[in-house]
């Protein structure tokens, strides 16, 4: 974590707009809270959760296009702790590119609440815990809504022109 540079994750209103959160069930101790979290940011924002559930964080991304077909936003959740051997690049490296590709293939926002860290302490600081420096659960939830919300205005001809001559 870089620990500045955050946007911030202030409720937006997404009145009406269903998000599908999928969660691994791998270090459930964790992911479990960061569901909470997103369901609960959903709430805030007026939005409707759909929850699904796969065993670890390779699953996520077939799961999160079957939400994307159905819900306006998808949220991603898990854990990927590095361990003594390739495997943790591997994961990262298919999470990551698994949950790009559902994004641009169905044309909606995909938030990447995985969370890819050396340590489980560093999970910890991460998952929206009591103390924690970081709720990703919520953050990405919000962040999932809010872009959205900015498709949604670029797709009616409201956005601001940018670029050259903008």
């Amino acid at each position: 974590m870089a620990g500045f540079g955050e946007p911030g994750a202030a409720p937006v209103d997404a009145t009406g707009m269903t998000v599908g959160v999928v969660a691994a069930r791998w270090h459930g101790e964790l992911t479990d809270h960061m569901l909470e979290r997103a369901v609960a940011a959903a709430e805030a924002c007026g939005a409707r959760a759909v929850v699904a559930r796969v065993a670890g964080s390779v699953e996520l991304p077939v799961v999160a296009q079957a939400l994307a077909r159905r819900c306006d936003v998808v949220v991603a959740l898990g854990v990927v702790v590095r361990g003594a051997t390739a495997h943790f690049d591997y994961v990262c490296r298919s999470v990551t590119d698994g949950l790009t590709r559902v994004a641009l293939d169905e044309g909606k926002p995909v938030a990447h609440g995985v969370l890819t860290v050396d340590t489980i302490e560093q999970a910890r600081d991460r998952a929206g815990l009591p103390g924690s420096a970081e709720d990703k659960g919520w953050a990405a939830t919000v962040a999932a809504l809010d872009a959205a919300l900015a498709v949604r205005t670029v797709a009616a001809g409201n956005g601001h022109r940018v670029g050259f001559g903008g």
